[in-house]
């Protein structure tokens, strides 16, 4: 069976990786400084012989004594607070981690998986977006702490590719949600649905016609399993091709919800906030036969149900 080493395993992303790798019958060992992941995220899969969790920093370095098939790269914080928060581990683990990993890989002979982001695009004056297109980054804003260093975990896994023959794989993710998100992220779907939950107001940044694409994380997380498991190396475009506004994904919250929370309006948290982001799906309907399942109500009714327990949970705790 294949093995293969998640960094960042325990985050809301790995995790749902993690599963979906056992579930296939792989070795999976998961490797995170809970940062921004939690243990809590991988607890159901202690008693699982063929999964290992492992505490480290990559930013610092990784390691692992058996052989390797694959190395996924998914660490990293990725929410805008963690911008303001985190900017200089955002920076170290997608430049210095991205290397550490991609020499783990090479060492291992094992594929490397790449987890890029649609931030490379910046405030894109092309719409969708295609793989093809180079972007519009704002390399001294707040946002440029993530967006550059994704930039640049691209370009150090490519030159691997060319000069050491490394098999790369880049995957660009686009608004993803669902379970296991953390309550104070600070993106839009945590925020949301918390706030609706509580019967709080629904914060909109801006005037709320900025458009996003969410695409549920099983979904996301079958892109990333056809993408490893192929000939391709990408970039590919992994997301919803179908583009909803803030404001109107706020209303569809509060349906869902049944919350009489009102919509209350504050300033954008960054000037550079993207004002469209919607994926071109072409390379990964032809070349990886992918394309989400998942429609919003359904994925948006497990999040919110999971959020739930989630704030009961603490309630409770406290």
């Amino acid at each position: 069976m294949p093995r293969a080493l998640i960094t960042g395993g325990s985050g809301f992303l790995g995790s749902h990786l993690c599963d979906r790798l056992l579930a296939e019958g792989w070795e999976v060992v998961a490797v995170d400084n809970f940062i921004t992941g939690s243990p809590d995220n991988v607890a159901h899969l202690n008693s699982e012989p063929r999964f290992r969790l492992i505490e480290k920093d990559v930013s610092e370095g990784v390691w692992y004594p058996d052989t390797l098939d694959y190395v996924f790269h998914l660490a990293s914080p990725a929410s805008p607070l963690d911008f303001f928060t985190k900017p200089l581990e955002v920076i170290h683990v997608n430049s210095r981690g991205t290397e550490y990993a991609l020499q783990l890989a090479r060492e291992k002979q094992a594929v490397f998986f790449y987890a890029s982001t649609s931030e490379v695009y910046g405030d894109p004056l092309v719409h969708p977006q295609t793989e093809e297109y180079l972007g519009n980054v704002n390399t001294i804003g707040v946002r440029g702490v993530y967006d550059e260093s994704k930039r640049f975990g691209e370009t150090i896994t490519t030159t691997y590719r060319r000069l050491f023959n490394v098999d790369t794989k880049i995957v660009r993710i686009f608004n993803t949600y669902g379970p296991r998100m953390r309550l104070n992220d600070g993106r839009v779907v945590p925020n949301l649905v918390a706030q609706a939950i509580n019967g709080e107001p629904l914060t909109v940044y801006g005037d709320g016609l900025q458009t996003r694409s969410f695409c549920y994380c099983t979904d996301l997380i079958d892109g990333f399993f056809r993408l490893a498991t192929s000939l391709q190396s990408g970039p590919i475009n992994i997301g919803t091709p179908v583009e909803r506004t803030i404001l109107d994904f706020a209303k569809e919250i509060i349906a869902l919800t049944k919350s009489k929370s009102e919509i209350i309006y504050q300033p954008l948290l960054t000037e550079d906030d993207p004002k469209q982001r919607r994926p071109d799906i072409t390379k990964a309907r032809t070349l990886l036969n992918w394309e989400p399942k998942v429609s919003l109500e359904e994925g948006l009714r497990a999040t919110i149900e999971y959020f739930a327990n989630k704030i009961a949970d603490d309630a409770k705790a406290k």
